[in-house]
């Protein structure tokens, strides 16, 4: 995840002058493997039915699912294993009987507890319930204006009871963001979102790339074209340079495309070069794409996941093996090479000459869409000026490339 907001406050920091805010430091590293925000699908059943849904979700009970006990059982080993963070997902996570039992001995365990919900259960008793648990974060899904947003969710009066949840959450002063996956055709959306995002006084805004999973792989001919993507991606820096320039404190982030982080260089580049060397170092640091290494998936079932986009490949099970031997066990070629730095990565993933930035973006993509994860990335966006495969005879040339 790319933290959009955060990265602008520093470059609106003149050069010399103190840091805006404390960069966000990636922790010192601990012996042995990494210690992931492990993302769980706690149910598969929702009551929408989203045509990008990565888990294919319906509204009906799926068997097998892990037991209030399995479910803490992992808990315990998570926390004993230093996981920092729980991201409790679904399906959609309120129609799970015990969501808020498990939320609640997950903060007491001393997790961060983030909640991510198509915000239509959340009606004033639930919301009461949410902020009594006191999560760190809620994230609620639109997919555009209401007319957009209830053709992808494929029900009448989606739209207007995910906002209903999102005001139910902001007026008991629970941290509440919306989160957008950018395709075709809502792409043209996304400035009205944001400017709903500023009307509703929301603290954080996500902007997700499509990726190339459950329905979002059979809907992958929705994917943004390029030029829409750098588009979108334009509005997305443009709003947030401002946004930093006036002092607001909103959170921005995009993921499942880490080429945005080398687009961004290239856009300090042209409006703040006197900052972009302090920009990319700030990227280098980030280091792009982090499935298997720093996000990791449990799904429905017990199954782990490099993140939620590989469902259809399993790691292990946490039924049969404690998550942190499946984390740790290096033999499974998939993890091994998703923690390689750099990773075998081929084309013009390879020949990148920003790769230590983004770190050959998402491994899903190039499985999907031609049998090979360690291909070049087929969603990245970039010209082959803008990763050094190709002369750049100027800034402008490179602005229209």
């Amino acid at each position: 995840m790319l933290r959009l907001s955060q990265l602008m406050r520093e470059l609106a920091v003149p050069e010399g002058a103190a840091p805006a805010a404390p960069s966000r430091a990636r922790p010192a590293p601990r012996p042995g493997p990494p210690r992931p925000v492990v993302i769980w699908n706690l149910i598969r059943r929702c009551n929408l039915n989203c045509r990008h849904c990565y888990s294919i979700s319906a509204d009906v009970d799926f068997p097998g699912e892990l037991t209030t006990a399995q479910v803490f059982a992992v808990m315990d080993d998570l926390r004993g294993f230093g996981v920092p963070a729980l991201i409790l997902s679904g399906g959609e996570p309120l129609l799970r009987p015990d969501i808020f039992e498990i939320s609640a001995r997950a903060k007491a365990m001393g997790f961060y507890v983030g909640l991510s919900t198509n915000g239509t259960p959340i009606d004033a008793p639930v919301a009461d319930r949410i902020a009594a648990i006191g999560y760190d974060y809620v994230g609620i899904s639109l997919d555009g204006l209401e007319p957009t947003h209830d053709r992808f969710r494929r029900q009448p009066g989606a739209f207007a009871g995910s906002l209903a949840g999102v005001r139910h959450c902001r007026e008991r002063g629970l941290k509440v963001g919306l989160r957008f996956t950018l395709t075709r055709d809502n792409a043209a959306e996304l400035s009205a979102l944001l400017d709903l995002a500023e009307a509703e006084r929301v603290q954080k805004f996500y902007l997700s790339h499509l990726n190339y999973a459950g329905r979002g792989n059979r809907n992958r001919g929705d994917d943004a074209e390029h030029a829409m993507t750098r588009a979108a991606m334009d509005l997305l820096f443009e709003r947030c340079w401002e946004q930093a320039r006036r002092g607001i404190e909103r959170e921005v982030t995009t993921g499942n495309n880490d080429a945005d982080g080398v687009y961004l260089l290239h856009w300090a580049r042209r409006r703040v070069p006197e900052r972009a060397a302090r920009l990319e170092a700030m990227l280098r640091r980030w280091g792009g794409n982090s499935s298997g290494v720093a996000i990791a998936n449990i799904d429905n079932l017990g199954h782990v996941h490099p993140d939620t986009m590989w469902w259809h490949v399993s790691l292990g099970n946490v039924k049969e093996r404690p998550f942190s031997a499946i984390w740790a066990d290096l033999a499974n070629p998939l993890l091994a090479g998703l923690r390689a730095r750099p990773r075998a990565v081929t084309g013009r993933c390879g020949a990148c000459s920003h790769l230590d930035i983004c770190n050959g973006s998402s491994r899903v993509r190039p499985l999907r869409a031609g049998g090979d994860a360690w291909a070049e990335d087929p969603g990245c966006y970039l010209s082959d000026a803008e990763i050094g495969l190709a002369p750049v005879e100027d800034a402008h040339a490179l602005a229209l490339a």
